[in-house]
């Protein structure tokens, strides 16, 4: 498969903010489909990791549409929260995915473990894993981190999801503030489609 160029790609997603980035990362001669275009619900996603709901994601969404199928799984992982909410990061926003109460419950696990937890530098990481699949056979997998902190306030408006609280190492504005631009160059999704693109 990895012989043959990739013509066509569906992004196994229906998060916005996801597409946009994977697009944005992609060559720009891959011709690129959405999820909504064929009005594909997600699957329920019960695998124990990041590669195990990436893999089964990229394999359903293939399946159902007979497109090779590029799907993401990612995450924030707080060392302070026992590596939570790692695979659950999205189920913290609730239902409706609700990154700003996902933040709130952030912080208010963060206040239950260590009221001074400010004062503190709290590790963290975002972790992508990134798949490939064609029907229900896996052409690749791989995983992208980035490593930082975790900021004592929300800042900026820019990305979306655990952005606003996420500061990657050696810098001092969170990925809410950074623009977009110098986001995808250091970004966990960016590492992971340094492995992958080979496939592409």
């Amino acid at each position: 498969m990895s012989k043959q160029k990739i013509k066509r790609l569906l992004i196994g997603t229906n998060n916005k903010g996801k597409l946009r980035e994977i697009k944005n990362l992609l060559p720009k001669n891959i011709k690129i489909y959405s999820t909504s275009a064929f009005n594909l619900k997600s699957p329920v996603e019960n695998g124990k990791t990041f590669k195990e709901n990436s893999l089964l994601k990229s394999k359903y969404f293939s399946k159902k549409t007979g497109f090779i199928c590029l799907a993401d799984d990612s995450g924030l992982e707080i060392d302070f929260l026992g590596m939570k909410p790692g695979i659950y990061s999205a189920r913290w926003g609730g239902k409706h995915g609700d990154f700003n109460k996902a933040i709130r419950r952030v912080y208010r696990e963060l206040d239950k473990k260590d009221k001074n937890w400010k004062t503190k530098k709290i590790k963290a990481r975002f972790v992508c894993a990134l798949s490939i699949s064609y029907l229900n056979k896996k052409i690749a997998c791989v995983i992208g981190k980035v490593e930082g902190r975790i900021s004592d306030k929300p800042k900026g408006k820019n990305g979306f999801g655990y952005d606003p609280i996420f500061i990657p190492l050696k810098k001092r504005k969170t990925f809410g503030e950074i623009k977009p631009s110098q986001k995808y160059k250091i970004d966990h999704r960016q590492q992971a489609f340094k492995k992958i693109r080979r496939f592409l």
